[in-house]
């Protein structure tokens, strides 16, 4: 298990980079993110989630099948993840996620998306997904570019979130797995 960083870590805003085939201990480190994610009752985890600033991620949508059948046997290893288009209509449901616990917001995101990346053999795939598949890599490509899911909330009901990202980013929100908080924020000296 890898310990997963909850709001406020800093490392959660920083941009992914691309990584080659040599990246060292790959084939480990996609094994406990898929050790962690199945741990954490996830459907997906992002490496900036566990610390690292790389574009890989791992997404398993097949236990929503039954809500979702576009995400019957969706499961995927995507390294070097970029976006090439996001088209169709506008569609809003609920998300949550593993480094903001026991929060879920509406977010509206187009239906549609073509993604490039690689496999763990770093075989090459485009593809275009839709439905709640596409929801799922757009929620995870956007810890690749440093956004989470509250970021595209309404300003109203980010405000009303404010007490709970904040009581998160003290750690005074405890999840049933392994986390890493926030550093403590320094205080000015005048």
């Amino acid at each position: 298990m890898l310990p997963i960083y909850l709001y406020g870590h800093p490392q959660l805003r920083e941009i992914a980079q691309d990584i080659s085939a040599d990246y060292p201990d790959l084939e480990k480190l996609i094994a406990d993110m898929w050790d962690t994610m199945y741990a954490s009752d996830g459907v997906g985890l992002a490496a900036p989630q566990v610390g690292l600033p790389i574009r890989l991620l791992v997404i398993d949508g097949d236990p929503l099948k039954k809500d979702f059948p576009e995400c019957k046997d969706f499961k995927r290893c995507m390294i070097n993840a970029h976006f090439i288009e996001e088209t169709g209509k506008q569609v809003s449901y609920d998300e949550g996620c593993l480094s903001i616990p026991f929060i879920y917001e509406s977010v509206t995101r187009p239906d549609t998306i073509t993604v490039q990346y690689v496999d763990e053999h770093f075989e090459p795939h485009t593809e275009t997904l839709t439905g709640y598949a596409a929801r799922i890599v757009q929620h995870e490509y956007d810890h690749l570019e440093g956004v989470l899911f509250t970021d595209r909330v309404s300003p109203l009901r980010k405000q009303l979130l404010k007490k709970k990202l904040h009581m998160i980013e003290e750690g005074r929100i405890k999840p049933d797995y392994a986390y890493i908080v926030a550093p403590p924020k320094r205080k000015k000296l005048h």
